[in-house]
């Protein structure tokens, strides 16, 4: 059977495998988890609610939302994209996340910074005129099947008169 130190180790590892973490952060994390599995194996219950200095306060969306991270207003941990750590670390998705913290549809769940590069990374490669390029041929492509689909059906030239 594996020691509590061991099974710390592996249950630690596992949760630095799918999150960032500072050195701080993954200490408290390895004295968290070995003193619930020391509780665990006393039999003792693990008190259910975190005190309330370990609970981030609650942010503002001017204070979330900083030019180089973004803070997830959950956990209080900083990042440059939110989706991976909501759906990894807490199980939503982007939408609920907004519905919950009442952020408007219009703000991006990443740094400005980040979103900024990536534009401008982006417009370097020319991904805007090819973008363009690629809807104005669809959009002509487009017109074209319309005007077969209903040139079949309207007959051309004159329709020949009815005899009695």
């Amino acid at each position: 059977m594996p020691s509590l130190v061991e099974l710390t180790a592996e249950i630690v590892s596992a949760h630095v495998g799918n999150s960032q973490m500072t050195s701080e952060e993954m200490l408290q994390e390895i004295q968290k988890v070995h003193a619930a599995l020391k509780t665990l194996e006393t039999g003792a219950a693990i008190a259910e609610a975190a005190p309330a200095a370990e609970q981030p306060k609650q942010l503002t969306l001017k204070q979330a939302f900083k030019k180089d991270a973004v803070v997830c207003m959950i956990c209080g941990k900083s990042f440059t994209t939110l989706k991976r750590h909501l759906s990894m670390a807490h199980d939503l998705k982007p939408g609920q996340y907004r519905k919950q913290f009442n952020i408007p549809a219009s703000m991006p769940l990443a740094a400005k910074s980040y979103s900024e590069s990536r534009r401008q990374a982006a417009q370097e490669r020319g991904l805007g005129d090819i973008l363009a390029k690629a809807r104005e041929k669809r959009s002509a492509a487009k017109k074209e099947a319309t005007s077969k689909a209903t040139g079949a059906r309207k007959p051309k030239g004159k329709v020949p008169a009815k005899k009695d």
